[in-house]
């Protein structure tokens, strides 16, 4: 009977790490980088938001799946005395919390910088294939030949070039990685919260973990 009881604990136990693992999000694959993904924004965009709403927009939960239950037996006595806990009263094992960073927060940004990086690369490279470049070139040319009266009309001097789409992306990249930025240091500052105290902030742990990645490769 004893054999029995220790076989259920031992299969519970065994269920709860599957369960962990299945419930631990993975994050999306790395996109096939190219221009042609960069300029298409949407693209762009759903691959971080998409990436950002599986780890760090759902960070508590994926944490919260890092919980194993408790090993230690029902204490009889545990019900005389009333002890407040908090919502997040529950601790983390340094091995799941180590696990998580490593193979799930830190590979998630490091992707997105890779993608960002790669991007505002592409942005600040020659852009032979730019098919608005013609109609700017028009456009300055017209711009040219207008006859400007700023008598009869007070802003018909200006002119407002198109933007090439390398400048569009420019801006696009540097909106994007002021909102990592933000992201990534809530989401550090929870795994700290639920992990244990840190003394690094999130760009010196990710770039560790970077540094250790090399090594082992």
């Amino acid at each position: 009977m004893l054999a029995g009881f220790i076989w259920k604990k031992s299969s519970r136990t065994e269920a709860s790490k599957a369960a962990q693992q299945d419930i631990m999000t993975q994050p999306p694959p790395l996109p096939s980088l190219a221009p042609q993904f960069c300029f298409n924004t949407v693209a762009l965009r759903d691959f971080l938001r998409i990436s950002r709403g599986a780890i760090d927009d759902s960070i508590t939960q994926n944490l919260n799946a890092l919980i194993q239950p408790s090993t230690a037996g029902f204490d009889p006595t545990s019900t005389s005395t009333r002890i407040p806990r908090g919502p997040r009263s529950k601790t983390i094992s340094s091995s799941s919390c180590k696990n998580f960073k490593n193979n799930v927060l830190f590979p998630s940004w490091q992707m997105r910088s890779d993608v960002l990086n790669y991007c505002a690369s592409v942005a600040t490279s020659p852009d032979p294939d730019d098919p608005e470049s013609v109609l700017r070139q028009i456009e300055s040319e017209k711009d040219r030949e207008r006859v400007v009266d700023e008598r009869l009309d007070p802003y018909s001097a200006r002119f407002f070039p198109r933007e090439a789409r390398t400048e569009r992306l420019a801006t696009l990249i540097r909106q994007e990685r002021g909102v990592e930025n933000i992201i990534r240091a809530r989401s550090w500052g929870l795994v700290i919260e639920r992990c244990g105290e840190d003394w690094r902030d999130w760009e010196e742990a990710l770039n560790e973990w970077r540094k250790g990645r090399e090594k082992s490769q």
